[in-house]
This record gives C-alpha cells, structure tokens and sequence, in this order.
C-alpha cells in the first residue's frame, strides 16, 4: 500500500497465557504500525491485565463463555473498529519477525485482493507428523485464488486460516462479515462468500506466524467433527467441491516424507490419526441424524449447542 492505512487487529482470547504476552509484544514491534488491538476477552476474571497495562493501541472487551461464538464474536469487534483493514489473529499465534503486518499489507497494493494470510511455522515442540502438516498446508509459495481455480485448488480455493488473516474492511462489510453463529471455520465460510463473489484471496508465505499443536486423538476427531459440521450447515459454499480428496492426498504425501525421511516407525500413528480425523469428519457431516447427546459429546465446542 502506498499510503499508509489503519490496520486494526482482533484477537479473541480466553485464558492467555505465555504465547498472548509475546503476541502482543511483537505486535508492538512491527514495521507497519498497528491502529489498534482489540482483545475480545472471554471470561473477565482470566484475564492478565498486567500484559497489556500502558498500551495506548490496546483495547479489552469481555464477552461470558455463553455469549462467545466464532464468527460473532470477531464479528462484534470488526464493527468496533474503524481501519481500512481487519488483521484476526488466535491468542497463540505469534509473529515470527516485525514484518508480518507489512508484508501482509503489502498484498493489499492489488485493489482485487479482498484477504490475505499468513504462513504458519510449527513451534519448537512441534511433533514430526503434525509439522508436515504444516508444511502440507502452507508451503513456500505464494498464491491467489479466485472462482477459476476451483477445479485446481478444489476446497483449498476457500482455504483462509483466522490464525493469521486480514481482510479489507469495505469487503467485509459488503458481504456482511462473519456469521454470527457458528461452531468453527468462521474464516473459510466468509473465504467462500469471497470468491463465489468474485473476489480473490492471497497466500503469502513471507506473512509468517509461530503456530502449531500436538492434538490427540480425540481432540483432533472432536476438531474434525465439528468442522465437518461448518461444512454441512454451510453447503452453498462447501458443496462445491470435496475435502475428503484434499485429505486423502495429505495422507498419502505424509505417509511418503515419513519413509523417505527415515521415520517409517510413525506409519502406524499417521494411520491411526488419519482414522480419528476421518471418522470425526464422516461423523460430523451426518451430525443431524445422531442423538443429540451423541453430538454434544463429539464436540469440541459444546456451548455452541446450547445457544
């Protein structure tokens, strides 16, 4: 951007811990200067008020656990806002340089970008397969998807992680912002509404966060559970093209890295995640015809069920 613009951050957050306190400190620190830094904070009691005393760019709403949602919780704090662009990041994610804001500003200098996010490094204690994983997800090249790369990327073209993603304000008010209720995959469902407009996302690698987890099995099947929920609810967008073929081919090129790094010993926990992964999404995308009992266990986000 050749002038410069007022970029305002959201980050939701409950219970932040160590990794919150280094966000916000690098944030500070960054080439392009923040607006401002809205923390939609759950739960006011959690909250360590000391990490973020003296900040003049720093503002705290509180939100109950009743009232927290994924997309309309972002969604009430982009309308507090007034910058050209809204930059949501998760608690967890920390920017790996002073340059992540500038270099995802930078995209914006096209006026058909509409988002753009950033690539996510795994952490120091990132395990072997899960580090793949993000290499799988977000390689070193750039890119920018629009409506006529969905028979190349398929469910990628929708692909925009909230981990690390701006979005041009005057867009997201367009198209109405996130939803305002939904248990998860806020950020691809508002990609979707994006490119089925005629829009375009970029990809840029040299955007770069520090984020990762080491989920189990269970947490990584309640995970895909009710991201396969997002998907069923949302079929405008998700019918168009599959992600079970884009998981299948994540297995298949993990599965060879593993032999040909010399890990071969992992294949059994690789078969074994990708089988919590697949039943949870199978499940999820069937959730209307189980037991409500059943779904609420499944879930990782059970509050969403009791709204």
């Amino acid at each position: 951007m050749t002038e410069q613009k007022k970029i305002d951050v959201v980050i939701p957050a409950y219970k932040p811990g160590e990794k919150f306190q280094k966000l916000i400190k690098m944030l500070q620190k960054q080439t392009y200067p923040v607006h401002e830094i809205l923390i939609m904070n759950t739960e006011k009691a959690y909250f360590p008020e000391a990490s973020v005393a003296g900040l003049p760019n720093v503002r705290v709403e509180h939100v109950t656990r009743e009232e927290f949602d994924h997309g309309g919780t972002r969604d009430k704090a982009a309308r507090l806002l007034s910058g050209d662009f809204f930059l949501f990041m998760t608690q967890d994610a920390v920017p790996a340089d002073e340059y992540l804001v500038e270099n995802l500003a930078a995209a914006f200098e096209s006026p058909d970008i509409d988002a753009a996010y950033a690539r996510q490094l795994p952490a120091a204690d990132c395990a072997l397969i899960e580090r793949y994983t993000r290499s799988f997800n977000y390689p070193d090249t750039p890119s920018v998807k629009t409506k006529a790369d969905l028979p190349k990327y398929g469910i990628k073209t929708f692909f925009c992680s909230n981990v690390c993603a701006m979005y041009r304000a005057s867009t997201y008010q367009k198209l109405g912002g996130f939803e305002k209720k939904t248990i998860f995959n806020e950020d691809m469902i508002f990609a979707g509404k994006i490119i089925l407009n005629g829009g375009s996302i970029a990809y840029v690698p040299a955007a770069r966060v520090i984020h990762s987890h080491n989920y189990g099995n269970l947490e990584q099947l309640r995970r895909n559970f009710d991201l396969a929920v997002s998907q069923a609810e949302h079929p405008e967008i998700f019918a168009l093209a599959s992600s079970e073929s884009e998981g299948m081919k994540l297995v298949k090129q993990t599965a060879e890295y593993l032999v040909k790094s010399g890990h071969p010993w992992l294949l059994p926990e690789l078969v074994v995640k990708s089988g919590f992964k697949f039943i949870g999404y199978r499940l999820g995308k069937e959730y209307r015809k189980l037991p409500e009992s059943l779904v609420k266990r499944l879930s990782m986000n059970k509050s969403y069920w009791e709204k």
